[in-house]
């Protein structure tokens, strides 16, 4: 707060930033490495990983609560960049050019929210302040060397780790006979985002619940525009897009950032039961995967099923509750 800066927008921003580090650090190393597969099916996964698990188990501990902000700005972004992605995606590739606006892009929108955020009242401040006081931190670490020390060191390991994960994720992948792009959908989507996790469980349990929301939204827009931003800069080459991806794993990644907006906008919260809803989802999209990569006999009747009676059904019953809370709006 000492920048006039609100925690709904270091949420947005920093934590944001940071908790999506592994997926940076992952992506830019399968990128630099030669394991494109990798390096998108990263950022893709984690969107998806992101809204349907973390925001679904988070939800099953407690109703999250879901800031204006968020429904009026914040999503449509995250939509918007999800948009941008597949139609720099259609030509079969992320090139240095679209690196450097999807960087470009990220830029521009955080020095956005950092200015919008300035613009507050200082009664909001104040609400903010009052509402997200942090505790007093211990003094060790409060010189400015220290802090540096303990930034490299941070960096150091997190290259180290995102070297061994993207090694282990290829090793993974041939021994089951798997593709790169399955294991970055699912094993190395979920463990790069396992700070994202703690970070919306621990705000959840505290009862942050808003910073919860926040956190996932932020990270969804900093993968795409950030990360691959950056990946795409940094790669040798364009980074191709693999059709499968194109034609059905980018369009779940921005049907789940569609989904939210029902969901957000009724009573600005996440239910329990929507958050089983997007748990349930999850786990419906992991095994197509799985059985999709394993070419098995269940796979044809599983997507029929999923097509013509699950997603029609949970269309039409979020479009009714929508509209019936819309309705209660305007008596």
């Amino acid at each position: 707060m000492s920048f006039g800066i609100s925690p709904l927008v270091l949420g947005l921003t920093i934590v944001a930033f940071g908790t999506s580090a592994p997926e940076l650090a992952v992506s830019v190393r399968s990128a630099w490495g030669g394991q494109v597969d990798i390096a998108m099916g990263n950022v893709v996964g984690s969107n998806i990983f992101n809204v349907l698990f973390i925001l679904g188990v988070s939800a099953l501990i407690a109703p999250l609560v879901v800031a204006p902000q968020l429904i009026r700005q914040e999503v449509p972004v995250m939509l918007g960049a999800s948009f941008l992605l597949f139609a720099l995606a259609l030509d079969g590739g992320i090139s240095r050019l679209d690196g450097a606006l999807l960087f470009g892009l990220m830029v521009i929108y955080t020095v956005f929210l950092i200015r919008q955020s300035r613009k507050e009242t200082q009664r909001t401040k104040d609400e903010y302040a009052a509402e997200f006081a942090l505790p007093a931190s211990p003094t060790w670490d409060r010189h400015w060397s220290v802090q540096i020390l303990l930034i490299l060191a941070g960096l150091g390991l997190l290259v180290l780790g995102a070297h061994w994960l993207v090694e282990a994720a290829v090793s993974f992948a041939r021994a089951l006979g798997l593709s790169e792009m399955v294991i970055g959908l699912t094993i190395v989507a979920a463990g790069t985002s396992l700070p994202e996790v703690a970070t919306s469980v621990i705000a959840t349990l505290r009862g942050e619940r808003d910073i919860a929301v926040g956190n996932v939204i932020g990270s969804n827009t900093f993968n795409i525009l950030g990360v691959l931003g950056v990946s795409g800069l940094v790669a040798p080459s364009a980074l191709p897009v693999a059709q499968a991806m194109l034609s059905f794993d980018l369009l779940v990644m921005i049907a789940v950032a569609f989904a939210c907006l029902p969901i957000f906008f009724t009573g600005h919260s996440i239910e329990r039961w929507e958050g089983g809803l997007f748990l349930f989802y999850y786990i419906a999209y992991t095994t197509f995967l799985l059985l999709a990569a394993q070419q098995h006999d269940a796979l044809a009747t599983y997507g029929t099923v999923m097509a013509t009676v699950v997603l029609p059904l949970t269309a039409i019953t979020l479009a009714v509750i929508t509209m019936r809370h819309w309705r209660a709006r305007e008596r």
